[in-house]
């Protein structure tokens, strides 16, 4: 895979092929326990592997000095209000020893130039409240947060009965 070069000549971005699946999965795993919710981690390499070889998701990873240090999970958008596509970013995390060297505003000026080359117009992700340094770092890009809004989603279970809904009696 080839590697992106940067503005630090130490620090280069990769893009994922599905056969990073079990290295996304890790790192998303990583992610969680950051989080303190890595019991909601329940992604598996086939299902990523699924996602990355269809498309429906990519991933970057931030390698440092050769090592793998850091990854972004994305993937397209669009909104019926505004009119505008972009990215969403699902996971993006890196390394607790290489946080502060400016690596993740790398990645994240990298997924900027990415948006804007596909014609996107935004870039979007979700922070959890209780993380004040990382809402600070994205506040300090010039990131916004859309506080009146309330995020819903059917899981598994729920999606299947609520389809039951429209099946057509005969």
């Amino acid at each position: 895979m080839q590697k992106i070069k940067t503005a630090n000549p130490d620090f280069q971005i990769r893009h994922a092929s599905s056969d990073d699946a079990e290295l996304v999965v890790q790192y998303m795993k990583k992610l969680g326990a950051y989080q303190k919710m890595a019991d909601k981690i329940t992604a598996t390499t086939p299902q990523i592997k699924r996602l990355l070889e269809e498309k429906l998701g990519e991933a970057v990873f931030g390698i440092y000095k050769g090592e793998i240090v850091g990854f972004a999970y994305f993937c397209q958008k669009s909104s019926a209000f505004t009119g505008r596509s972009g990215l969403y970013i699902d996971g993006f995390l890196m390394d607790s020893p290489v946080r502060h060297q400016g690596l993740g505003k790398i990645i994240m000026g990298y997924l900027c130039k990415l948006a804007l080359d596909r014609n996107c117009q935004m870039l979007e992700w979700g922070v959890l409240d209780w993380n004040a340094p990382t809402i600070k770092f994205y506040r300090r890009l010039g990131a916004y947060s859309v506080d009146e809004m309330t995020i819903f989603r059917f899981a598994p279970d729920a999606l299947v009965a609520n389809a039951r809904l429209f099946e057509v009696g005969e």
